[in-house]
């Protein structure tokens, strides 16, 4: 099931300004894929029931590593519970090499760790949405892309036993609300955000 998923998502054709890393083709592409199927494989020995999702890809974190909220930083260092490190088998991408670590990232994974049980992490548009001709660059996906990704959401949910999901940001919570997908919500980390992310997911733990 898992590599099924991640060939869907290797298949489909990106809209216009957005990236999909995880396309055929280039040999970067052909890490993040290697990346997502293990950690894939990886959670779906935790058995997780919970899962955060976020708007979409940035490119300092999943349009490099294929992996929702990591950083290279943390796909080479590791995080907890056993997660990535390049001595468990993930794959840095030599694309951008200045760009080690993404602010959102860090604190996602700063609270991650104080949890008793690991969520699964995705997004609600999978692909790197950017400004026109700029990569390196981030943009707010469209609502039409928020739909667009809803059948990976999908997929994602039937190999998972997922009971909760988070919604992280307004983006998110407006796709899952559209979706008609029961999920809480909490506050995006970036922008100041990062009290308040974290204050709404200690919160939640009693449920999850």
């Amino acid at each position: 099931m898992i590599d099924d998923f991640v060939q869907q998502l290797a298949a489909a054709k990106a809209p216009a300004n957005a990236f999909n890393p995880y396309a055929y083709g280039p040999s970067a592409n052909d890490a993040r894929r290697h990346n997502l199927r293990l950690y894939l494989a990886q959670m779906m020995q935790f058995q997780p029931h919970f899962l955060l999702v976020g708007e979409a890809p940035g490119y300092r974190g999943g349009r490099l590593t294929g992996i929702p909220f990591v950083s290279p930083f943390i796909l080479k260092s590791g995080a907890s519970d056993g997660l990535f490190g390049v001595e468990r088998g993930y794959q840095g991408s030599q694309e951008w090499p200045a760009i080690r670590k993404e602010a959102t990232a860090t604190i996602v994974w700063e609270t991650l760790a104080e949890l008793p049980h690991m969520p699964l992490l995705w997004n609600a548009f999978p692909f790197h949405p950017h400004k026109p001709g700029a990569l390196q660059s981030n943009r707010a996906p469209t609502n039409r892309e928020m739909t667009w990704g809803r059948p990976f959401l999908a997929q994602l949910l039937a190999i998972f036993p997922i009971k909760t999901i988070v919604a992280v940001g307004n983006k998110a919570d407006t796709a899952l609300t559209k979706g008609e997908i029961p999920h809480r919500k909490v506050r995006h980390p970036s922008h100041g955000g990062k009290a308040a992310f974290q204050q709404g997911i200690k919160s939640l733990i009693p449920n999850l």
